[in-house]
């Protein structure tokens, strides 16, 4: 197999088997390996009953900690790091890889996404249309070749889906992540990433569905912290201080989305 699906699963989630059913349900099958650093029965259970390698991070522990230790015990070419809470249509793996091994010097691949609100799945709140927006132009296939157009895409903020993406692991080995933030690891990511030659291989067709809910990590981290301080650092790569504290003012206001 060229592709691994390595979900993070942390304490006892609900939805980590309808995390894990979606992936077995892919029309391209992939490796499915299970990876924590809070093991318990539940997480144990479902590996068994799915018949999933899982994997003990006994080490320092925290979201980039946990996401690198996953990206770690892959050993296929394309990575996707599962998020426990989220759902992949059907069609995503197949997706991913005829696009991606059609791409020049791929990077990494992600698509649009559906929102999951108490089950149901949302096309077209506020901030999805936004974020669609700004990835409009990385439909046009020599703009996802371009250094340029992807840094002022992600210098007005990040509009990837970080559960949609696959890493492309033969061009950046672990550790992928920094541990340096609590809600914009995924966009400090993907600002290092966007400064290297190749390809952000991306997909307008809806193929994962990130699910809201209070319990999520990025609910609870803007809820203990705000996130202005981090956002502003994010700025502060691509502009000057005084522009950086006004996207910082306009970019909080998206913080409502997050919330049922």
């Amino acid at each position: 197999m060229q592709h691994t699906f390595a979900i993070c699963a942390y304490k006892e989630s609900p939805y980590l088997e309808e995390c894990i059913e979606s992936l077995m349900a892919q029309e391209m099958k992939s490796e499915i390996i299970i990876c924590t650093s809070t093991p318990n029965d539940y997480i144990k259970n479902m590996a068994e009953k799915y018949n999933i390698k899982l994997y003990i991070n006994t080490g320092k522990s925290g979201i980039t900690e946990d996401w690198n230790f996953a990206y770690s015990k892959t050993t296929t070419k394309y990575v996707t790091i599962a998020h426990q809470d989220d759902v992949y249509l059907p069609l995503y793996s197949k997706t991913m890889l005829d696009m991606m091994e059609k791409a020049k010097n791929p990077i990494i691949f992600f698509t649009d996404y559906y929102e999951l609100r108490n089950g149901k799945k949302v096309h077209d709140t506020g901030l999805l249309k936004i974020k669609r927006l700004m990835l409009a132009p990385l439909k046009i296939k020599l703009f996802q070749r371009s250094k340029f157009i992807r840094r002022r895409i992600l210098s007005m903020g990040s509009p990837i889906c970080c559960p949609s993406v696959t890493f492309n692991k033969e061009r950046f080995r672990e550790p992928l992540f920094k541990n340096h933030f609590r809600t914009n690891e995924d966009w400090e990511c993907w600002e290092i990433l966007s400064r290297h030659k190749g390809t952000f291989v991306y997909s307008s067709t809806p193929l994962t569905c990130h699910r809201i809910h209070e319990g999520s990590e990025t609910s609870a981290a803007i809820a203990e912290t705000g996130r202005s301080s981090e956002d502003y650092e994010m700025f502060r790569k691509f502009w000057p201080k005084f522009i950086a504290r006004l996207l910082v003012k306009q970019y909080g206001k998206s913080e409502k989305y997050n919330e049922l």
